[in-house]
């Protein structure tokens, strides 16, 4: 058995507490100014927190040297990231919101080194931003991605692609796009999938509608795009063609353990205002914090953010030793994904009338945190894998 260690190490502790101070002084500040509301927000806004957040050291701390960045494992992402996560524009100054965080992460893996020039490097400078256009409306791939509908088709100069994706997060100001395509099989076939890089100004490609979301909180929002005859040319594969499937799940295991990183970092800030309001407001003679059932609203939130920071720990370890760890990263998104939405429900109640209102941001992380129970796969899809993979492990010790 291999023992696993909770020591932070102090380049990392440095770095989350140069975040914490990045994020109150600059972060916050810009975000109350626009209520949180980026969806269409303006290019000088993401640039001048990027800026900022540059000179503060504290810029892209999850990508490698070689690209600009600061090089950390997903261990040390996971304490960096939640600091960031105190703000709603926390990830995206230090450059690590999604979906570029788990772009450039792939890009860092599959892309050749010509892709990485063109599209890696200036995505790590905040030069650009991107998008990943996997999710289709139905019946095409969505918690399912088998079910992928959207077509490559070679051509004498290249590929093809034809298609309908839906809530592809970013798209709208995106340079470029990480496309999944069919390229063998049909729908419900486990394979044939490729990813292709498609840049913004193709003719091929257009953004017919911004879609109108309970969350407002991502840059650029959510679109619907649609390839239409996009041609692209034999280097736009990115990654081996029939093999899309397999090298998404370089991307996914750790996008999804980032999302929890950074929504662990809301609840926190949604506790911390639930704590304050307990400490200051008095009721029935005395503070709320005295009061028995508030105190058990704020104990379930402490319990709820430790477990969930252990479980991530847990499966950032796992795959910073080069494991699988897709039970773990099932068992990490599932858990954090309704404890945080626990969390963020109790400060509202704690702070009642307060709460809903706009004069807190509570009803304002209400509303971001709820979709993270849908995205990267709803709880119910990855209760189901946890099942069926606990079913088998246990009939293989037979």
């Amino acid at each position: 058995m291999v023992s696993i260690g909770f020591e932070i190490d102090e380049r990392v502790a440095a770095l989350a507490r140069r975040t914490t101070e990045f994020v109150r002084d600059v972060a916050l500040p810009e975000e109350q100014a626009c209520d949180g509301n980026v969806h269409d927000g303006p290019e000088p806004l993401r640039r001048r927190l990027q800026q900022a957040a540059r000179a503060a050291g504290v810029f892209a701390p999850h990508v490698g040297a070689e690209w600009g960045g600061l090089g950390l494992d997903l261990c040390g992402q996971a304490v960096v990231f939640e600091a960031a996560g105190h703000s709603l524009l926390g990830p995206l100054a230090l450059n690590c919101a999604a979906p570029d965080e788990g772009n450039m992460h792939l890009l860092e893996v599959v892309a050749t080194e010509e892709q990485k020039e063109r599209y890696l490097r200036p995505l790590a400078a905040g030069e650009v931003r991107s998008c990943f256009a996997m999710t289709e409306p139905a019946p095409g791939a969505g918690s399912d991605p088998r079910a992928l509908v959207t077509t490559a088709t070679k051509t004498e100069s290249g590929w093809r692609i034809d298609g309908r994706k839906w809530f592809i997060s970013g798209a709208d100001g995106a340079a470029f796009a990480i496309c999944m395509a069919r390229t063998s099989g049909g729908p419900g076939d486990p394979g044939g999938a490729t990813m292709f890089l498609v840049d913004a100004d193709n003719p091929g490609m257009k953004i017919v509608r911004n879609i109108d979301t309970l969350d407002q909180g991502l840059f650029g929002g959510h679109s619907e795009v649609v390839f239409d005859g996009c041609e692209v040319g034999d280097g736009a594969t990115l990654g081996k063609v029939g093999q899309g499937f397999r090298h998404a799940q370089v991307r996914l295991g750790p996008a999804r353990m980032t999302h929890c990183m950074r929504w662990l970092g809301v609840a926190r800030r949604a506790q911390d205002i639930a704590l304050e309001r307990a400490a200051d407001r008095s009721a029935f003679g005395g503070p709320l914090a005295e009061l028995g059932m508030v105190q058990q609203l704020l104990a379930d939130s402490e319990i709820d953010i430790e477990t969930s920071r252990a479980v991530l720990w847990r499966a950032c370890w796992e795959l910073d030793q080069g494991r699988s760890a897709a039970q773990h990263t099932s068992i990490a998104k599932t858990y954090v994904s309704e404890a945080v939405n626990r969390v963020v429900d109790r400060a509202v109640q704690v702070c009642g009338a307060l709460g809903i209102s706009g004069d807190a941001p509570l009803s304002r992380l209400y509303r971001e945190v709820r979709p993270f129970r849908i995205y990267d796969g709803p709880s119910e899809t990855h209760r189901w894998a946890i099942a069926k993979r606990a079913v088998r492990e246990r009939r293989s010790a037979r």
